[in-house]
């Protein structure tokens, strides 16, 4: 069975910089996008930023501007580039597949901490 493993999160400073990325590990899985959710402490998991298998992106408005995110959907790559970080972007960063049909593959989480 496919799994979605992220790496890069940890502790920064406030205006600091972050890059998280996303693998798939065994199994097939044809996304059509791929993004990035988060989940602040005591707050519902929301949307951070998302790329479909035609590179077309979306952000939440709280991180244009600041969140890149690239990658190969094709290749179930995504990476998530976090500069000038808040503390308010402390949160669970979830990695995210959906297929064509549907259906959604979760990542474990990385935390991200943005405190000084």
């Amino acid at each position: 069975q496919m799994q979605l493993v992220e790496s890069g999160g940890g502790l920064v400073q406030p205006g600091g910089s972050l890059t998280l990325s996303c693998a798939t590990r065994g199994g097939t899985f044809r996304p059509y996008a791929m993004g990035w959710y988060r989940q602040p402490p005591g707050k519902e998991r929301e949307l951070v930023a998302t790329l479909t298998a035609g590179d077309s992106t979306n952000y939440a408005d709280s991180v244009k501007g600041r969140f890149t995110i690239s990658g190969d959907v094709s290749r179930n790559t995504v990476d998530l580039q976090m500069n000038n970080l808040k503390p308010e972007d402390t949160a669970v960063y979830y990695c995210n597949a959906e297929s064509y049909g549907g259906l959604h593959l979760w990542g474990q989480g990385t935390q991200v901490t943005v405190s000084s």
